[in-house]
């Protein structure tokens, strides 16, 4: 038997999964000051009576990251950057004013400028004197030497042994220096959070008999061994939307293009699904106003819920973005919509008299009764779920996946599925498909379908491979893994067949064998290198990945 547990905005939702059978579901509140304690509150309440010796694996999705970052409580970060000719970082938009330090790596990891030790043993100290404990250290192209970057971090060791210093080569080694930069100052930021939390949940699941493995949700949609996330606490960054993502492809039928609408009680996340495979975003995730190199899919958040307040404004209806509690009808402060959903006898969820009168309030300021006031509120919310569908899809439109897809199918894709999950989402989604004329699809487990979707997820993987034929080097982008590559004739296919085997190494260090022999080229390409009348060597890259799927033995009876 299988376990997922989603943390959300407001409810906590838990599915115990044995084969392709959801065999019990529990849902509870969620406390943001206490996230571990409303995951095994929801968690106490779905093992019981369960024989937990039976549980085989255990999948979290949390708000963890997502909340310490939005609601500024991650560690103070300092920046040292070693960004070469040609950059001004003080363009980027970073939260902290970086410190530049001269010395430059060229884009085949040559060294071109040498460092100033005086210069790296005064940011130390200035640093220092300013209360700095963690400082990221980020060098242009240093995921492709990562001399400069040790180098710093040695001198800062000696000067500033206070400073817990991570190098922009141990947490990405892709290119684009700010994104690099950025997801190097967020993974410091959070990553003492996130080890305790990591260590008191397993604590916790061991002290209630669970012996089982225990497992993260990505953003990408793929799981990680809880263990093995320790040092990527940023990966787990939107986990919520991802498992919606992946609840909705474990509960319909395979290779459909469908839209997935999650619409909870403080938030509606929306994402595409092509042909059965989930649009990944290419830039990576955006946290606040910092573009990263966390692999997400590409989804949007709205700031519009079953429990967002409803308000009055200048004789307008407006909805959100903030939620005072839960709806009027189960003893809220404020009316809802899911208060007007009641009132229009398209939910059961409360007490009706208390729901009319939360929205008789709303009534009663634009002059209108009861059942119109109910009306407007549900048509705010659908105009508005509908208009950010409508602008995502020119957004997706840019994704090189989406164009892929576009040119295979020889068509557009536009909402043939509007797919509902989340609590609020069985009366609302007929309401959004008939107005994008596309079949509305409310699966069986909609409420629990994150927890179904973080339960059953297999473990996704890429790995970036590039080759300098002429040096002898190879680099894998993702964790900066330098090494030797002997061969200034090897071929393309020569190429791919390493990448497949540095995979292969990469996945049983993480925990995550089982799935290497489903990864597949992605992209590939041959730059010759020519030096007066002879090629004197080539620049290969691969890239390969193990995509986000549903494990096989939930397919069953779901994979028609």
């Amino acid at each position: 038997m299988f376990v997922g547990i989603d943390v959300g905005g407001t409810t906590t939702n838990a599915a115990l999964v044995d084969g392709s059978r959801v065999v019990k579901t529990a849902i509870g509140p969620t406390d943001h000051q206490e996230i571990l304690g409303s995951l095994l509150r929801t968690m106490d309440r779905l093992i019981e009576g369960v024989d937990v010796e039976r549980i085989e694996r255990v999948v979290l999705s949390t708000t963890l990251i997502t909340n310490l970052i939005a609601e500024g409580k991650a560690d103070r970060v300092g920046l040292v950057l070693i960004p070469g000719p040609g950059v001004n970082p003080r363009d980027y938009r970073f939260r902290t004013e970086p410190v530049i330090l001269d010395g430059a790596v060229d884009y085949r990891g040559r060294e071109i400028a040498p460092l100033r030790d005086d210069q790296i043993r005064a940011a130390a100290q200035s640093l220092a004197d300013q209360g700095y404990r963690k400082v990221a250290v980020v060098g242009k192209f240093c995921q492709r030497n990562h001399e400069h970057e040790m180098h710093v971090k040695e001198v800062f060791s000696k000067a500033a042994p206070a400073i817990e210093v991570e190098m922009g080569h141990r947490v990405s080694g892709r290119l684009n220096f700010p994104r690099r930069a950025a997801t190097t100052m967020l993974t410091l930021a959070t990553r003492d959070h996130y080890r305790r939390f990591a260590e008191q949940a397993e604590r916790a699941m061991r002290q209630r008999g669970i012996k089982a493995p225990i497992y993260i949700l990505k953003a990408d949609g793929g799981t990680l061994p809880l263990d093995k996330s320790l040092d990527r606490p940023v990966e787990t960054i939107f986990s919520g939307p991802a498992a919606s993502v992946m609840g909705v492809m474990a509960l319909t039928p395979e290779g459909q293009t469908s839209v997935v609408i999650d619409i909870g009680g403080t938030t509606t996340d929306l994402a595409l699904i092509l042909s059965g495979k989930p649009l990944l975003s290419s830039r990576g995730a955006k946290i606040e106003d910092m573009l990263t190199h966390v692999r997400a899919f590409a989804v949007r958040s709205i700031g519009i819920g079953g429990d967002s307040v409803v308000r009055v404004s200048d004789g307008e209806i407006t909805v959100g973005p903030d939620r005072a509690g839960p709806a009027f009808a189960l003893g809220g402060p404020e009316p809802t919509p899911t208060d007007a959903l009641m009132v229009l006898g398209l939910t059961n969820l409360g007490e009706i008299t208390l729901a009319r009168k939360g929205i008789g309030i709303i009534a009663s300021t634009l002059g209108c009764s009861t059942e119109d006031a109910a009306r407007m509120i549900v048509d705010t919310v659908v105009d508005r779920i509908v208009d950010t569908v409508n602008m995502m899809f020119l957004e997706w439109e840019q994704e090189p996946a989406y164009r892929i897809w576009e040119l295979l199918q020889r068509t557009k894709a536009r909402p043939q599925n509007v797919v509902g999950v989340g609590g609020a989402s069985p009366p609302l989604v007929p309401l959004v498909a008939k107005r994008l004329n596309a079949l509305a699809i409310i699966p069986e487990h909609a409420p629990v379908a994150n927890a179904i979707g973080a339960a059953v997820a297999r473990p996704t993987m890429t790995l970036s491979l590039r080759i300098d034929t002429e040096r002898g080097m190879y680099t894998v982008e993702e964790d900066g893994t330098l090494g030797e590559a002997k061969g200034r004739n090897l071929s393309l296919e020569g190429a791919q067949e390493m990448a497949r085997q540095l995979l292969r190494e990469r996945a049983e260090r993480l925990g995550i064998q089982d799935y290497a022999d489903e990864a597949e080229v992605v992209d590939s390409e041959v730059f010759n290198m020519v030096r007066g009348w002879s090629t004197v060597g080539k620049l290969i890259d691969v890239r390969m990945e193990i995509p986000a799927g549903i494990i096989t033995s939930w397919r069953g009876e779901h994979g028609s």
